[in-house]
């Protein structure tokens, strides 16, 4: 468990790219486009902010419902984005890793992301987690598989079955847990993004699209943020 420090994990459904578009009259992608560059401020500012570990939310293992076009339109965003940045990602300290379903993407996507991982690996100023093809109900059920392995194959009991032994199998089995999770553009729902690691995170949520998302935004909330009294169960401080 996440414990208040500078060094906090902050967790972002980047909602509201579509309507942003729709709203100003623009195609939906226009809108993700405009997402892409305030993944980039943002990235840019964390560590200046206290933030050690940032993860975003991509894309969903519902967003395949879209239309052939937005969905192809994305993917192809997201190769784009992976050639552009590598580089800045690289100079800047940043580690990537990728968590969801990457069996699923076409097979260009997966090597950028697996390219950019190796390319990364030695970086800690932050940690940064893309989830692409993710579902937290998803990740769990296969997580439990593993662990069903294990017990049909002998090699635990299942009173040897812990919390902690569940999460080594979660695809953020080497990340801490989220202290903060942020959703933008209005909307007061968690969309399955992180449900077992989120069980004891703060939660913001926003009125503005991520496009519209600033860093001065990103600053308020995090003081706002800092200002809560995390409990974890116990008696309060404040």
């Amino acid at each position: 468990m996440s414990e208040v420090s500078e060094n906090l994990h902050l967790a972002i459904i980047m909602d509201g790219n579509g309507r942003w578009a729709t709203a100003r009259g623009f195609e939906r992608l226009k809108g993700h486009k405009r997402g892409v560059e305030r993944v980039r401020e943002v990235v840019e500012a964390c560590p200046d902010l206290g933030v050690s570990h940032l993860t975003l939310f991509a894309f969903s293992t519902e967003n395949w419902k879209r239309s052939e076009k937005e969905v192809n339109g994305l993917m192809a965003l997201f190769r784009r984005y992976i050639r552009s940045e590598a580089a800045r990602l690289f100079k800047e300290g940043v580690r990537v890793r990728f968590i969801g379903r990457r069996g699923e993407l076409d097979s260009r996507l997966q090597d950028l992301m697996a390219g950019l991982e190796a390319q990364t690996a030695e970086n800690s100023r932050l940690h940064m987690t893309v989830a692409i093809n993710y579902g937290g109900r998803d990740e769990i059920v296969r997580a439990s598989q593993k662990v069903a392995g294990m017990v049909a194959a002998g090699q635990i009991e299942p009173h040897d079955i812990t919390e902690d032994l569940i999460s080594a199998q979660m695809d953020t089995a080497e990340i801490c847990d989220p202290d903060l999770v942020l959703r933008t553009s209005g909307e007061f729902r968690t969309s399955n993004f992180l449900p077992w690691q989120s069980v004891y995170a703060e939660y913001v949520f926003e009125e503005s699209a991520w496009p519209d998302f600033t860093v001065e935004l990103l600053a308020q909330t995090l003081a706002e943020f800092r200002n809560r009294d995390r409990r974890f169960g116990a008696v309060g401080t404040k």
